[in-house]
């Protein structure tokens, strides 16, 4: 059996896999709430059998066997030493721990929808508790230098660790915090367009232009809602987003839509002659989170972003936008205020949102923390670091999905991915002649098709650090993203006006 045997192995596994996804997406989109458990059962069934196929001992050796056999073609090789690595973190768990997990995860969902919607903490914390029990004997069965923690980072961000991440944040705290004191002792900016009536349809109408107008291809994906915007994929072909929205708050669905676009244009940029393939997933979380922080604030949340788009807003919404200029609206997408939710936060305080929950879910896995003890945690975290206090559950531990899905180890890629946005950002505009022009004018796929060659286009076949080298030439540098928020909002808040670079 050779190399085309592995493929057909490896794609019938992916089938399954993907579609357990579509059934997690109905999950959260449109499923009638008493399908809850029923679906846990299907979702739970296919895993299970998914993994089974994976880490059957036949796949093993077949893997084993092509690698010793030397191929010449670096992509086939480089399928191959990934498919061994997966092999062997996925052998490391069994088949029965692997049910139980996507059966707690399932039930978990939909006690977390009720618990925020009811802003009750103690509807969340049981089957929470079995989930942070699961996790830690999961960091066990695959095994860990350091911190317990550590295992569950590198399934997100291979060799990530926890010692890795004091380093960075550590290195990033306090510079962010002396600009965010900076912006304190400024007038505060305007942001009250974004707080009127803005209706539903309208709403969603709009994000479907901008979709379109940014690069998404609709002919492989679409857009829906959710309780919590995410976005999935069954193919490259095949790519689903969500939004929520707020009829009096335009600026959450706007900026979530455009987030959820990053991800989705890495998604549809995978290789599809890889499907099923390591070279046609992701390269990791963090670089995932690069392309949706590169899209919503290099981006999104630029001044050529405002200038190019105020026309449409003007269409959509004349009596809100009517008065508003580009500058104008340019200031109040980046409006710098400590605040309460995460996906609402401005790029500065949002790393600080990042680390209170990496403190929690590292005390949780090394048990430091209890389950119960986390509401207070929470608010402590946002004592210390926004200077906050935190009203209810609902606004607080209970408003993220990540902790119901078992994601723990995720939320610190959403600080590594701005870090990395911000550089890859920096290497775009010095390789695309006046790249700020290009966007105002709405050439977005100059941008889209600079990040296909440089990032999509290799599937997983660089780790994070061997990626950012081939696109930028350095590692991960914060560097660059300090360069690129003190230049922005310098301007912004009127520091140093004269030396912004926009």
């Amino acid at each position: 059996m050779g190399y085309e045997n592995y493929v057909d192995r490896m794609r019938e596994i992916a089938d399954i896999r993907y579609a357990t996804a579509v059934l997690q997406w109905d999950q959260e989109t449109y499923m009638p709430e008493a399908g809850a458990d029923g679906r846990s059962r299907q979702i739970a069934t296919l895993s299970e059998l998914a993994h089974s196929r994976f880490t059957d001992p036949a796949m093993g050796d077949l893997v084993s066997r092509l690698r010793s056999s030397g191929s010449t073609d670096p992509m086939a090789t480089r399928n191959l030493d990934l498919t061994a690595y997966d092999f062997d973190q996925a052998s490391r768990l069994p088949a029965a721990f692997v049910r139980r997990m996507s059966e707690t995860v399932s039930k978990a969902f939909q006690a977390w929808v009720t618990a925020r919607s009811e802003n009750n903490f103690n509807r969340f914390a049981p089957i929470l508790e079995t989930l942070v029990t699961l996790k830690k004997e999961e960091a066990a069965l695959l095994g860990f230098e350091g911190h317990p923690y550590n295992a569950l980072l590198n399934q997100y961000e291979r060799g990530c660790t926890t010692d890795l991440l004091d380093k960075i944040f550590g290195a990033l705290r306090g510079p962010l915090q002396q600009l965010i004191d900076r912006i304190g002792t400024r007038p505060q900016v305007d942001n009250a367009i974004f707080r009127q009536y803005f209706p539903e349809t309208d709403q969603w109408a709009f994000s479907l232009d901008m979709l379109k107008l940014m690069g998404f291809d609709t002919s492989a994906g679409r857009q829906d809602k959710s309780a919590h915007p995410f976005t999935t994929n069954f193919s490259s072909r095949d790519v689903r987003i969500t939004t929520r929205i707020d009829e009096n708050d335009l600026s959450y669905m706007t900026w979530s839509t455009i987030h959820e676009l990053g991800h989705a244009l890495y998604e549809q940029g995978l290789p599809e002659s890889q499907y099923g393939l390591p070279l046609g997933e992701y390269a990791s979380l963090s670089i995932h989170e690069s392309q949706s922080r590169l899209w919503e604030n290099n981006v999104g949340r630029s001044l050529a972003w405002s200038r190019n788009f105020l026309p449409l807003l003007l269409q959509y919404f004349p009596m809100q936008f009517h008065k508003t200029n580009p500058d104008q609206l340019y200031r109040a997408a980046n409006r710098v205020e400590p605040s309460l939710i995460r996906t609402e936060a401005d790029e500065l305080t949002y790393h600080f949102h990042v680390l209170i929950r990496y403190e929690i879910e590292k005390s949780l896995i090394g048990g430091d923390l209890s389950v119960n003890d986390i509401p207070d945690a929470w608010a402590a975290g946002y004592k210390r670091y926004l200077g906050i206090e935190v009203p209810d559950n609902s606004r607080g531990c209970l408003q993220d999905v990540h902790w119901s899905h078992g994601s723990f180890g995720y939320f610190p890629t959403y600080s590594l991915g701005s870090l990395y946005a911000a550089q890859f950002f920096a290497a775009a505009a010095h390789e695309i002649p006046d790249l700020s022009v290009r966007i105002e004018k709405g050439e977005y796929h100059l941008l889209l098709d600079w990040l296909r060659k440089k990032v999509h286009m290799h599937g997983r076949f660089f780790t994070s650090e061997e990626l950012c080298r081939e696109v930028t030439g350095e590692g991960i540098n914060i560097g660059h993203f300090m360069q690129y928020v003190n230049d922005k909002y310098r301007f912004i808040y009127a520091f140093q006006p004269e030396e912004a670079a926009i």
